[in-house]
């Protein structure tokens, strides 16, 4: 049972959008009032944004329309596993996500994706995601059953890894606008992770205000920008999956342990079974005892099913099969993000941002190449 983990491993498949924060300016200032002047009275060069001869004719400095970044993504974070259901080679399903408790999920992932983007408005980004990354999720559980008074305790616990690697395309917008170099955007994305344990594409959706300023340096064209904001992931909840056993549960020693559980989960039945048949009538039609029982049987019919399934792969432990249905969450859907960028000139720009607070961590790093269109 130590490796059982396995069977209810999921990979958290964050697809976070990294886009350098370039957005369009209205310039303002006696200072600035020469560079007004030659935005207004200069002929918008390029077919997008759409308006973009107007937005410079009203005064704002409009960043390239197109862009294409690379980014490198590393994120750790906690997860909520639940209604966990397993079964071997296609057969039964068994509910037993009440006597397995999942007491630390943790997933981590890490890497890259190319981001191509337009202005389609002067204050509208839209863009797509392609990414490419290498997945883990750590559990620490234990398998619980209850004893004839319904006092439940920990007969066996395990901790295990799973590694996986993904891909996933996607989409976003960001809705952002800027004055005299204090900006606000809205940036949000949709992406579906492929992954080969599990049976369908997962789902992500993120969302991230973030507000800041920007402040030029003597260079022509350069500038740093700093700023704050939040992070919200939301993950598709409903996940399904299957795996080979031979691959995820390592078979030396496990049949041993099979057989232990198997002997636990009898005299616990037997010991159950005893104490109802102390009781008188009168006790039996007692709602708390009748529960007591009730309970304590769902408990141990689920872990005998989930024993003898198996034991029962690992008789065949060439061909069989492990199938997984479960719930997953993020424990916090929200984080707190810093950033900053150094723009080099309106071509070229590098970034780099960080994540905390709550049970998440990140660390994104970019760079992005824009051009005209």
């Amino acid at each position: 049972m130590r490796n059982f983990v396995f069977l209810i491993v999921l990979i958290i498949l964050t697809s976070v959008n990294v886009s350098a924060q370039v957005y369009t300016n209205k310039v303002v200032g006696e200072k600035n009032a020469e560079y007004v002047d030659s935005l207004k009275s200069t002929e918008y060069p390029y077919s997008l944004p759409i308006w973009g001869d107007k937005a410079t004719a009203a005064g704002y400095d409009l960043p390239y329309s197109a862009g294409l970044g690379i980014n490198y993504l590393w994120q750790e974070s906690a997860l909520v596993i639940e209604d966990l259901l397993v079964g071997f080679n296609y057969g039964p399903m068994y509910d037993i996500s009440e006597i397995v408790r999942i007491e630390d999920a943790t997933a981590r992932a890490s890497g890259v994706s190319i981001r191509p983007d337009v202005w389609l408005l002067p204050f509208l980004n839209v863009y797509g995601l392609f990414t490419k990354a290498r997945t883990s999720t750590e559990i620490t559980a234990g398998l619980w059953l209850p004893d004839a008074d319904n006092v439940w305790s920990e007969v066996t616990a395990f901790k295990s890894k799973a590694e996986f690697e993904a891909t996933g395309v996607g989409f976003g917008l960001t809705p952002t606008m800027g004055v005299a170099g204090g900006w606000i955007a809205l940036d949000m994305n949709v992406t579906w992770q492929s992954v080969s344990a599990l049976d369908k594409p997962v789902m992500t959706f993120v969302f991230g205000p973030r507000m800041g300023k920007s402040f030029k340096l003597k260079k022509p064209e350069s500038n740093v920008t700093l700023w704050v904001g939040g992070f919200r992931l939301h993950l598709q909840s409903e996940t399904n999956g299957s795996l080979p056993l031979n691959e995820v549960i390592p078979t030396d020693g496990l049949q041993a342990k099979v057989d232990e559980g198997m002997e636990n989960v009898a005299d616990k039945q037997i010991a159950v079974d005893e104490w109802w048949a102390g009781l008188s009538p009168i006790e039996q039609a007692n709602p708390v005892n009748q529960a007591k029982y009730e309970t304590a049987n769902r408990a141990l019919d689920a872990a005998g099913n989930l024993l003898v399934g198996l034991d029962g792969a690992l008789n065949d432990d060439q061909t069989a099969t492990v199938q997984y249905s479960l719930n997953k969450r993020p424990k916090d859907m929200w984080n707190f993000v810093v950033g900053s960028q150094y723009q080099i000139n309106k071509h070229f720009m590098l970034r780099a941002e960080a994540g905390f607070l709550g049970s998440r961590t990140q660390f994104i790093g970019m760079l992005q190449y824009r051009f005209g269109l």
